[in-house]
């Protein structure tokens, strides 16, 4: 009986150890997997090597590219790409805020087809000669708090910029920089209702105010001049809002003063500011000594 069972036990090691040799001699297929081209050298920071981070972008666009069902001349990827051409590394074209926790955000772009193929978006640049920002880390309300560690996760510059597509090809019109380093929400087209302008409300998480910020883009001599930028915002004990206080065509604010005692806010006073043309700044009626630029 033990002769038996010593046979069968070795019968089986047998086996399976001719499996495993056999298994190990298989090589991996490689039929469904596609190269990347990008290869990294031990400890290497794609942050500070701008080379790598480009061959990334374009190898994710190529794929984006491929899985997309409707290429169309002028669409977002189309931009993507121009702008990974002729912008410096580190140069990405934004998403806004996700709606939803799980939803796939939407790229910072409003097409406007009034006269032409026109398009609003919202891209960011690296601080030159600093590490390359992430996309990620400038988007939504925790990031709104990046200004104090900015340095850590590289320095984003904002700019509302209007390209212009005719066959395929685009054009820079203007750019506008966006005052601010991250906490993007959103961007939509709204009109002042005094004057009827036009202009782009971009509106940024404001988390350390438990507010948010709005950057108004008004379109005084047309949406293909450079706008004209006037800031408002509000949150727990601060607030700044659209008026007119001159009747020229230029937009004005007026600036609320609070009362925080800790146990109770209460407005103060509302201060009217008047955009000077020949100061080409903000300007308080009742302190002339007190401007803003914006």
């Amino acid at each position: 009986m033990k002769i038996i069972l010593f046979s069968f036990l070795f019968l089986s090691m047998t086996i399976f150890l001719s499996s495993c040799g056999e298994e190990e001699k298989k090589p991996p297929s490689t039929d469904n997997i596609e190269s990347t081209s990008v290869d990294f050298a031990p400890g290497e920071r794609v942050a500070y090597t701008p080379s790598k981070d480009e061959n990334i972008q374009q190898y994710n666009l190529k794929k984006q590219r491929a899985l997309s069902t409707s290429n169309t001349p002028c669409d977002t990827l189309s931009l993507k790409e121009f702008i990974g051409e002729h912008y410096a590394p580190g140069t990405y074209l934004v998403d806004f805020d996700k709606t939803f926790t799980y939803n796939i955000p939407k790229a910072a772009v409003i097409y406007y087809n009034k006269g032409g193929n026109f398009i609003f978006g919202i891209i960011a640049k690296s601080k030159p000669g600093d590490r390359l920002i992430e996309p990620d880390n400038i988007v939504g309300y925790n990031q709104s708090f990046i200004d104090l560690d900015s340095t850590d996760l590289g320095v984003a510059f904002f700019y509302l910029t209007l390209f212009e597509c005719t066959g395929n090809q685009f054009n820079v019109i203007w750019e506008a920089p966006i005052p601010s380093h991250g906490g993007l929400r959103d961007m939509r087209l709204d009109r002042w209702a005094y004057k009827g302008t036009q202009y782009m409300k971009i509106d940024f998480y404001y988390a350390r105010g438990s507010g948010h910020i709005d950057y108004n883009y008004f379109f005084i001599n047309g949406f293909k001049s450079k706008p004209h930028l006037l800031m408002t915002y509000e949150g727990i004990d601060f607030k700044r809002t659209l008026t007119n206080v001159n009747n020229d065509k230029y937009p004005d604010y007026y600036e609320y003063l609070y009362f925080n005692s800790g146990n109770r806010i209460a407005v103060l006073d509302s201060i009217p500011f008047y955009w000077s043309q020949k100061d080409s700044v903000y300007i308080s009626k009742r302190d002339r000594s007190l401007r803003r630029p914006y």
